[in-house]
């Protein structure tokens, strides 16, 4: 078969590398982060971020890059290089809390120009999703998950058009302004391009630099960016109300 005809019958690309961030205290949590970053809080029995990183390796991901900051020696301590867990982890750490932008160009020479998933480190979903995320079509230059049924004031509000492209992406609209019924999960797949747009970022009006400035930039770009409806459970582990109901279920 010639190199021509494979190319065309391989219409994804495989992706073997994840990174995810944790390097946040999670004030919302009040004294349950006292001494250890959110992403080390327990939900059934085993660390948010084990959840994920268990799910992305069961999907096929053996390569992680952890993005540390407070009290990243509970992370180190608990995973190591990775070898207990079967993938290899390396960790990057976050000195200057400025937003979800900046942050994951910390990932660019661990992504050595490779597609890459993103994680945020304190949210729970249903396993079978990160299946879906691990191939990207060779037709698009992101994937950013979403699901229903959320305040969009709490989060980013994904505007998509019906072949689910994306459209616009707005973080934390207030009230008045467009609203959507799709909410950003935090679950991501992106090309190298997406450091090209990171790196034009500017502050918002909260002061930060938002990750979803840059996808809302690489989309209105004209590149493909496609929105996934997670299925199952999601959660925002973001407060002790709903961290008590996870751990009830």
């Amino acid at each position: 078969m010639s190199r021509d005809v494979s190319a065309s019958l391989d219409m994804t690309t495989k992706i073997d590398k994840a990174v995810v961030l944790a390097a946040g205290r999670g004030t919302r949590m009040r004294e349950l982060t006292n001494d250890i970053p959110k992403p080390m809080i327990e939900v059934r029995g085993k660390p948010v971020l084990q959840h994920i990183v268990q799910g992305l390796c069961d999907a096929g991901v053996p390569r992680f890059l952890i993005i540390v900051g407070y009290h990243a020696e509970r992370v180190r301590n608990f995973f190591g290089d990775g070898r207990h867990h079967n993938v290899a982890i390396e960790y990057a750490t976050q000195t200057v809390q400025d937003g979800t932008g900046r942050v994951v160009n910390l990932a660019r020479n661990f992504t050595e120009g490779s597609p890459f998933i993103l994680s945020y480190g304190d949210i729970l979903i249903s396993p079978v999703n990160y299946n879906h995320v691990v191939d990207l079509p060779n037709d698009l230059e992101a994937i950013i998950t979403v699901t229903r049924g959320e305040d969009v004031s709490k989060g980013g509000a994904v505007f998509v058009n019906e072949q689910m492209e994306l459209v616009d992406l707005r973080e934390k609209p207030k009230p008045g302004e467009p609203t959507s019924p799709w909410y950003n999960a935090g679950l991501y797949a992106f090309r190298p391009s997406i450091f090209e747009f990171i790196a034009r970022l500017e502050p918002s009006p909260r002061s930060e630099y938002e990750l979803t400035d840059a996808i809302r930039d690489l989309a209105h770009s004209g590149k493909k960016v496609k929105a996934l409806e997670l299925t199952g459970e999601w959660a925002d582990v973001r407060d002790p109300e709903i961290l008590g109901r996870l751990n009830q279920a």
